[in-house]
């Protein structure tokens, strides 16, 4: 019953490239063989027909010497010893195989490290024991996790069943895992919440006051723009005020449909609250008017224990002090991968990093990160992280088309939702916070002390009101440093050429050199 697989000796596989010829194995080995529904790993992994070990971005490659058998058990064990967890697969797996399959691999080796995981995976998968005695108590507990390989809470929970400790950081129904990778823990060594801390502590109370004000409505507006609106300044307001709220509410079910009504101006056309029917980003062919997803979000009927498996994750992982980014990009991505709601997801994710920065005190209190100003610097990797996901997953999600050409899907989605690769997600939030960090505030920051010199000079030399000043500086900013020939003739007409070259001079000293 142990099954032989077809193992595949290529150069391409799955619309990639190889770096070279190699033998697949592990994960894609065993998707391929058991014709499972769901995407490759991002990485597949090799052996070597050069005897080669090395890794790249998109293969791991590993010299002879470490080929497994081309048996199901074999090939399992590699994947979990080299490959890390993969949840999606050994739910697919598991749905696949019968109970005595699974026996026979557990048993040829009760003891072992891998067939304990097996049996620990399929049994909290599959939600169902199996008939196989409770491990011999002398053995010593293992982490399900392998640390080395994937990010993991530090206090996971016994089973003495399986001798196993689960740390893995969510639960059954939402547990998104991340690879460690070079990039990650380069960034986490650098712990970048301390040095936006360090950073700000120069500066005087009242300029972070104002560089923190001007942030929260930058953010705010940014993050409309992300979806293509471009609200009034009373709406934006109206958003920032919730975003400077981050942290100080738990973050519930309640919570996520009054930011919902918050964000949603006008409700006239949009069923408010979590979605009733299917839902799909992308466009509609424009002759026939049928749907052309980019994203299909999760069936309507599993909203619900998504939602509630998401937040009982976030709580896992907050408790267990997971680290903040790492939580924000699973918590958040988990999200609006989901998408809940009719409208107004995007937005809500966006509040989510917001949230659970603040809430795990990466952020300094009172001072939100304006990560969606940064996510729009670099909106076209943004989108290229969010279809990472949404289109590996389209061509396994069967739909047909509504009379109101939406979609409605026909076959199980919910175990795509549940458990995703988050590695680029957390790669991502991480590029923005350290662009944020080094960047953003920055630069907010410089432009407020240039401003007050400025406005320090032009009320010295000129005595002119606050209003004047700001439209004078406007003015200059929108023109390189130089005043405009109707501005001359109408706003500033009592200036003569001698005192507007000197305050063109003066702005760009202040602004334009560099210093």
């Amino acid at each position: 019953m142990n099954s032989v697989l077809k193992l595949y000796k290529t150069s391409v596989f799955g619309g990639r490239k190889f770096p070279e010829e190699g033998i697949i194995v592990g994960y894609t080995a065993l998707i391929e063989n058991y014709n499972l529904s769901m995407p490759y790993p991002e990485i597949i992994t090799l052996i070597s027909l050069k005897n080669k070990k090395y890794k790249t971005s998109s293969f791991n490659l590993y010299s002879k010497s470490y080929e497994p058998e081309n048996k199901l058990d074999k090939q399992i064990i590699f994947a979990l010893k080299y490959e890390g967890i993969n949840l999606l697969f050994f739910k697919k797996l598991f749905e696949k195989l019968n109970e005595e399959q699974l026996i026979e691999i557990i048993q040829k080796e009760p003891s072992s490290i891998y067939s304990r995981k097996i049996w620990f995976l399929y049994e909290w998968l599959m939600e169902k024991k199996i008939a196989i005695h409770d491990a011999v108590v002398k053995i010593k507990y293992i982490e399900l996790v392998d640390t080395k390989i994937q990010y993991a809470i530090h206090n996971g929970v016994k089973s003495a069943r399986h001798r196993i400790i689960n740390n893995l950081p969510g639960n059954i129904d939402f547990c998104p895992l991340i690879f460690k990778s070079d990039k990650i823990e380069k960034l986490i060594e650098t712990n970048y919440s301390l040095q936006n801390i360090t950073y700000l502590k120069p500066f005087h109370k009242d300029l972070l006051q104002r560089a923190a004000a001007f942030l929260l409505l930058q953010d705010s507006k940014a993050s409309f723009t992300i979806e293509g609106e471009n609200p009034t300044n009373n709406r934006a307001m109206r958003w920032g005020k919730a975003i400077g709220q981050a942290g100080s509410k738990d973050l519930t079910i309640e919570e996520l449909l009054r930011l919902q009504q918050i964000v949603i101006e006008n409700t006239r056309f949009l069923k408010m609250g979590l979605r009733k029917e299917g839902g799909f980003v992308g466009e509609h062919d424009r002759m026939t008017g049928e749907p052309l997803p980019e994203h299909i979000s999760a069936k309507a009927q599993d909203i619900q224990k998504l939602l509630d498996g998401l937040l009982e994750a976030y709580n896992i992982m907050e408790t267990n002090h997971f680290h903040p980014v790492l939580t924000a990009a699973s918590i958040a991505f988990g999200f609006v991968f989901i998408h809940p709601f009719t409208d107004g997801n995007g937005r809500v994710h966006r509040y989510i990093v917001h949230h659970i920065l603040d809430k795990m005190n990466f952020t300094q209190q009172g001072f939100i990160f304006p990560i969606s100003a940064s996510i729009l610097n670099q909106i076209v990797d943004y989108r290229k992280v969010l279809e990472s996901y949404s289109h590996s997953i389209l061509d396994f999600i069967e739909w047909k088309k509504t009379n109101s050409n939406n979609v409605e899907v026909t076959n199980h989605t919910i175990d795509y939702y549940r458990y995703f690769d988050a590695t680029k997600q957390v790669e991502f939030l991480f590029d923005c916070v350290k662009d944020t960090i080094e960047n953003i505030i920055p630069n907010e920051i410089k432009y407020i002390q240039q401003f007050d010199e400025m406005k320090r000079y032009l009320e010295d030399i000129f005595e002119m009101p606050d209003s004047v000043v700001a439209l004078l500086i406007r003015f200059l900013e929108q023109n390189n440093g130089s005043l405009s020939k109707r501005a001359k003739e109408k706003e500033f007409s009592q200036l003569n050429e001698k005192e507007i070259q000197e305050i063109e001079e003066n702005y760009k000293s202040i602004f334009l050199e560099v210093k």
